[in-house]
This record gives C-alpha cells, sequence and structure tokens, in this order.
C-alpha cells in the first residue's frame, strides 16, 4: 500500500515538473506559497497542474491513504482483540489457583 501512495506523489511530483517546464508556475505570486495561505496552496496547485489532471490524481492518493488508514485500523484491532483472549485466558487461569 505504501508503494502505492509512493507512486502517486510521485506521480502528482511529475505533472508538477511539466507544468514547471511550460512556464505556469512563474505566471503565480509567490505570496500564496506561505504556510499560511494553505487555501491559496489549493487554488495554485489546481491552476498550476490543470483542474482535471490534478483532482484525479489527488482523488487516487487520497483513495488510497484512505484504504491505508482502514487497514492501519483493522490489523490494529485484530492485535487488541488478541490482547484481550490472552488477557481472558490469564485471568481465569489465575482465579482457579485462588
Amino acid at each position: 500500500m505504501i508503494v502505492k501512495i509512493m507512486i502517486k506523489i510521485l506521480e502528482v511530483l511529475a505533472l508538477a515538473t511539466k507544468q514547471i517546464k511550460h512556464g505556469r508556475f512563474c505566471k503565480f505570486p509567490p505570496r500564496i506559497l506561505r504556510p499560511s495561505a494553505q487555501c491559496g496552496i489549493v487554488k495554485f496547485a489546481k491552476k498550476l497542474l490543470g483542474e482535471s489532471e490534478v483532482e484525479a490524481v489527488l482523488q487516487r492518493l487520497d483513495r488510497l491513504t484512505q484504504e491505508e488508514a482502514r487497514m492501519t485500523v483493522a490489523q490494529t484491532l485484530g492485535v487488541v482483540h488478541g490482547l484481550v483472549n490472552n488477557m481472558t485466558v490469564v485471568m481465569e487461569g489465575t482465579q482457579s489457583f485462588c
């Protein structure tokens, strides 16, 4: 899953590089690159990369990261379930010795 996510990130970077080479980067003022202008960065990226192209890649990246999060939660729940089962066995065993 991590490899798929990294591939999508590289795809976004490739699109950005392509658009920068075409000279779109210099059309936008550097003021929107400040961290406080996050909304401006999104608009900048859409204009820089082309609305539909970047939107499609970012949607695929979003789906991959959501899938990764679900897989992580499922694995964590599996580990917790196993720990609870082990604790139950230990506690039942301890009660029989008392």
